[in-house]
């Protein structure tokens, strides 16, 4: 029977929500929440349930607007209290229009809201792209959009957009310029196909220049590796958690949102191996080595806990669900940085994946062999380590001329 059968039969006076306040605890509690958060959640979602009964609201009406009005009728008027609150109603909402069978629509989307949520459904369904690329993508359209105000597409010109991507990229750096105009090429094509705008804005985006291998790739020595690793507390959870990652990023040059995504299942531990969902859908196998095995097993058996994330790694506070993206794993990377006394000027979890190459590179791995560790599709990815081996270059390179010609 569900609520608005029970609602019918017997009144206003049990709460549309009443039924659902002890489960929505229940499966809160299982996320991992403390009991004395439970506790706070509970006391606003139960006040909530009375007010829909004195205001006889029915769940199919419920939305985002009954929220900010139950909370701003509050006698508590301090905003720190207000966000707890609209912080503890989204997520009841949505589990209780959930277990009334009601279809979960967004609450309240403004016309920016509605129109980034076709792109990322745009991206995800007919660009096939994953869900970390979704990620990188999606920031910054928000900020885009959020410059715009309520402007409509069809009100958009090569002028606004060029204004745009000059203002944005100034004093950053070339890679952020790149995916910059990549993102607002793509949303523009977007929107062209799905007729929001007359005319392909995407042609307007100008083209950002960043030469293949003008750089020197940062690295990090192997002894700064190993500063990195044994600066990490392993006698708490949260170190034991950020020692495995940071293995895995050391040992087997893994990508951050690689490390993102590994499941549960993708360690095979009879065959000593691991499951590397790479770019592209790809999947590789890689050695397990022991030190990794080791860390993951004392990280698995002691701290990770039970989740209904089949995520390896979680977050260590509540709600305990798989790290949100790439950006978490950027942050530890550079903490554990931070606390070996190393400050590097760009990079973060890219920066072991840089010194693998490097390291291997110096010890006469070919570049075939750095390539298929690495995962690269295309050798020319892995030419650039050559540049790192310093000493084979001192080898071929020629005298710098002098006056009267090189003696």
């Amino acid at each position: 029977m569900t609520t608005a059968n029970i609602a019918s039969e017997e009144g206003p006076r049990l709460g549309l929500c009443d039924i659902h306040v002890d489960s929505f605890v229940a499966y809160l509690r299982g996320q991992g929440y403390a009991e004395r958060t439970l506790r706070k959640k509970r006391s606003v979602a139960a006040s909530f349930s009375r007010w829909t009964v004195r205001k006889q609201l029915a769940v199919n009406d419920l939305n985002e607007s009954h929220l900010s009005a139950f909370v701003k009728c509050s006698p508590f008027k301090r905003e720190a209290r207000e966000k707890f609150e609209m912080a503890a109603l989204r997520p009841f909402l949505k589990y209780h229009r959930a277990e009334a069978g009601v279809p979960i629509s967004p609450l309240n989307v403004s016309p920016a809201d509605d129109l980034k949520l076709r792109y990322i459904d745009y991206l995800r369904k007919e660009r096939g792209l994953t869900i970390n690329s979704i990620r990188v993508y999606v920031p910054l359209i928000n900020d885009f959009l959020s410059t715009q105000g309520c402007a409509s597409p069809e009100t958009l010109d090569a002028q606004t957009v060029q204004d745009f991507l000059l203002d944005r990229i100034c004093n950053r750096s070339s890679e952020y310029a790149r995916l910059l105009a990549i993102a607002l090429r793509s949303f523009f094509r977007f929107l062209y196909l799905r007729e929001e705008t007359a005319i392909d804005l995407s042609l307007s985006v100008p083209t950002v220049r960043r030469w293949r291998q003008a750089e020197i790739t940062p690295f990090l020595s192997p002894d700064e590796v190993e500063r990195v690793l044994t600066a990490t507390d392993r006698s708490t959870p949260c170190g034991r958690r950020e020692h495995a990652i940071l293995l895995l990023l050391a040992r087997l040059g893994l990508r951050a949102g690689e490390v993102v995504t590994l499941e549960l299942g993708d360690i095979l531990w009879r065959t000593g191996e691991v499951v590397i969902r790479g770019k592209g859908r790809v999947q590789d196998r890689l050695p397990l080595l022991s030190d990794i095995g080791e860390a993951l097993t004392l990280y698995l058996s002691h701290d990770r806990g039970t989740s209904v994330s089949q995520q390896v790694f979680l977050r260590m506070h509540a709600p305990r669900v798989g790290l949100a993206g790439p950006a978490a794993v950027g942050h530890i990377v550079r903490r554990a940085l931070a606390r070996a006394g190393l400050r590097p000027s760009r990079g973060a979890a890219h920066l072991f994946r840089h010194s693998l190459a490097t390291r291997m590179i110096r010890h006469g791995a070919s570049v075939a062999e750095i390539s298929e560790i690495l995962r690269h599709r295309s050798q020319s990815s892995t030419a650039i380590y050559a540049k790192v081996d310093f000493e084979s270059l001192r080898d071929v390179a020629r005298p710098w001329p002098a006056k009267g010609g090189a003696r």
